[in-house]
């Protein structure tokens, strides 16, 4: 009876190991961004504070980022950030670690990382343009961002264009309507002095009562 209890004991612990290799309890360092994949180049999903408890799901082999769940969610945190317990005292976590704290070695692919825990996040739609990688993302980014600059150059040199031509209608406009009102203040000018001038002359002009000869007056012809 005893013998099949061992036997049970070590049955139930190689069903665990899988599991327990899976994970690694490390804990934060710093104030310090989770990140959507191993790059302080992709999106921050958290921040982890100093001190805090994480699990550690895996690390990449060729750089020291890993794979940690913090809180029930997911991301990518620097490995000089993270330290784990080894052999009573507190390590930074590194490749020379990954084996004796049970950490495996792990991949990532932006397709199945995100499909599986960002769909919800803004910046999964642009999920294409991240898998190629963030160096890519952000070139592709300089570039639209120079073309819309671009664009809004053109434009604001097609406005400056348009407004400048509409600014010469508008001159060209001011400068007949006052040519036409110097023109109707001169002609009401002429036409005033010509008024007057009328005036004057019928003021000059002698009057013919003064030329009619009245009876008996000596100046009136027989």
């Amino acid at each position: 009876m005893k013998n099949l209890f061992i036997k049970i004991a070590a049955v139930g612990l190689l069903m665990l190991a899988p599991a327990i290799a899976q994970a690694a309890e490390g804990y934060s360092t710093a104030n310090v961004n989770m990140r959507a994949g191993p790059s302080t180049r992709y999106p921050a999903v958290a921040v982890i504070p100093t001190g805090s408890s994480v699990e550690i799901r895996g690390c990449l082999s060729d750089v020291n980022w890993c794979d940690v769940e913090f809180y029930g969610g997911r991301g990518w945190v620097s490995g000089q950030y993270v330290q784990a317990l080894y052999q009573q005292r507190r390590v930074y976590v590194g490749p020379q670690y990954y084996r004796p704290l049970g950490i495996p070695m792990i991949r990532f692919s932006v397709d199945n990382y995100w499909d599986r825990y960002y769909r919800n996040r803004d910046f999964y739609r642009d999920r294409d343009r991240w898998s190629r990688g963030p160096d890519y993302y952000y070139r592709d980014r300089d570039n639209r961002d120079r073309d819309r600059d671009r664009d809004n150059r053109d434009r604001d040199r097609n406005w400056r264009e348009r407004d400048g031509d509409r600014d010469g209608r508008d001159r060209d406009r001011d400068w007949r309507d006052d040519n036409q009102r110097d023109d109707r203040q001169r002609d009401d000018r002429q036409r005033g002095e010509r008024q007057r001038d009328d005036r004057r002359g019928d003021d000059r002009r002698p009057d013919r009562r003064n030329f009619d000869c009245r009876p008996g007056d000596p100046s009136r012809d027989e």
